[in-house]
């Protein structure tokens, strides 16, 4: 019998019982989207924090903490290591920074404000991707750039500490600073104490320019970068390495201050994802303390993973309850059909043909059954994504972020569910098949199977 004679025999035997066989296929169905809705779960939850971590943070960039010198013993790192680190292969860009070691004071006329202050190599920022939202990048000594949201800080001296802020913790309009920051000379206080007395020092700096704005609503950028040339005044007027201020902690801190010379924050950037591994292993064989998002990636990948296991194998569950449907079909099936069954073998028709038939009627079932779920799944997933943030921003007044999703099918879990189907229903279908080949002729003809 062809293979097409086969397909026909079984659609016509399907149309002979089609409430049973209709059955059979909605409990497959259900099973195969229940499957692969709940897998999309463990899918959509890794796609959004995958995404979520990268929007934060660069994915090829390497931070560097220092070199182990002796066990548990780290030294910062130098010029030395910053250039032997541009020397190795697939690397982009090394930014360092150093930081000053006490939260300045900045004052233009009649506002002020405190900001973290920062020294760094601006080829080497812009060679990473540092950019500026208005200006341009700083030529001399006495010229700084301010983060993005520095002027949002600045604030009137004379402002009531009360009323300053709002219900929303941000600087009333009133007391705001609204002029452009760009060319204005702006006054950086630094603080020192001598005979137990504070003194101050002001450093005249231009800003230049204004630092992109964050790509997170969370991120709050109002760092000042100036020249090394201006931290060296500081510290020559402090008397102290970064500018630490020589209070009642200073003999503490300064057995483990910087002397200078070393950076405080060095990044290396690679130049594509692929090649972060690479130089992590390099780093690390060489006794350097390091961190890349990639770590982070593959542990929550890691987890992930299992996550998605163990709902797919929850999923695998309703299709196997739903193939105890298909073994009771396929059994009536045999029995029904007795008389074809005496035909085939009296007209000298092949035991493994007719395994094939049921086998095939079987798996026919099966695949249908997850054809429907799939779809159906799809339309799951798409109405969970559109009405669960709905739902959250409703009734417990949660609001979702922009692109985050619940749910996530990608084309491997249609795949692992049809295979997983097809197997079960297989196997489900060779006890009714196996008895179908050894039906009695003459029985089968008076249905005594």
């Amino acid at each position: 019998m062809k293979i097409t004679d086969q397909f026909r025999f079984v659609r016509q035997n399907m149309k002979k019982n089609k409430t049973r066989v209709f059955m059979t296929i909605l409990a497959t169905a259900m099973g195969c989207a229940f499957l692969i809705v709940l897998a999309s779960v463990g899918f959509g939850l890794q796609k959004s924090l995958v995404k979520d971590l990268m929007e934060q943070r660069i994915v090829t960039s390497i931070d560097v903490f220092g070199k182990e010198i002796d066990k548990g013993e780290f030294q910062q790192l130098t010029d030395k290591d910053v250039k032997a680190f541009e020397k190795i292969e697939n690397v982009k860009a090394v930014t360092r920074r150093k930081q000053l070691m006490q939260q300045a004071n900045y004052q233009i006329g009649d506002y002020q404000t405190h900001a973290e202050t920062i020294v760094t190599h601006i080829p080497s920022e812009v060679k990473s991707g540092f950019e500026l939202s208005k200006g341009s990048l700083p030529s001399n000594k006495d010229e700084v750039v301010v983060g993005y949201d520095f002027v949002k800080e600045l604030a009137l001296k004379s402002a009531d500490a009360k009323d300053l802020y709002n219900e929303k913790g941000q600087i009333r309009e009133k007391y705001k600073y609204n002029e452009d920051l760009i060319g204005k000379k702006v006054d950086l206080v630094i603080s020192n104490f001598e005979n137990n007395q504070e003194v101050t020092k002001t450093f005249q700096v231009t800003v230049v320019g204004v630092a992109k704005k964050p790509t997170k609503k969370w991120v709050y950028d109002k760092n000042v970068f100036i020249s090394d040339e201006i931290l060296r005044e500081i510290e020559a007027f402090t008397g102290t390495p970064r500018g630490m201020i020589k209070d009642s902690y200073y003999e503490e801190t300064q057995k483990s201050a910087s002397t200078g010379n070393e950076y405080d924050q060095v990044k290396i950037y690679a130049k594509n994802m692929e090649a972060v591994k690479g130089i992590t292993e390099k780093l690390e064989a060489e006794k350097f303390a390091t961190y890349s998002v990639m770590n982070e990636l593959n542990q929550i990948n890691l987890v992930f993973n299992i996550i998605k296991a163990g709902l797919i194998f929850i999923g695998t569950i309703a299709i196997l309850i739903a193939s105890i449907g298909i073994y009771n079909t396929m059994t009536m099936a045999v029995t029904e059909r007795a008389p074809d069954i005496g035909i085939m073998k009296a007209i000298g028709a092949n035991p493994k043909t007719i395994k094939n038939i049921f086998l095939l009627e079987s798996s026919y079932i099966g695949l249908i059954g997850a054809l429907i779920g799939t779809i159906v799944s799809y339309g799951i997933s798409i109405g969970v994504n559109y009405a669960l943030p709905l739902v959250l921003e409703r009734f417990f007044e949660e609001s979702i972020p922009n692109g985050f999703l619940f749910s996530y099918i990608p084309w491997s879990l249609p795949v692992i569910c049809f295979v997983i189907c097809y197997l079960v229903t297989i196997l489900s279908g060779i006890r009714p098949a196996k008895r179908a080949t050894q039906v009695d002729v003459l029985r089968a003809m008076r249905r005594e199977v």
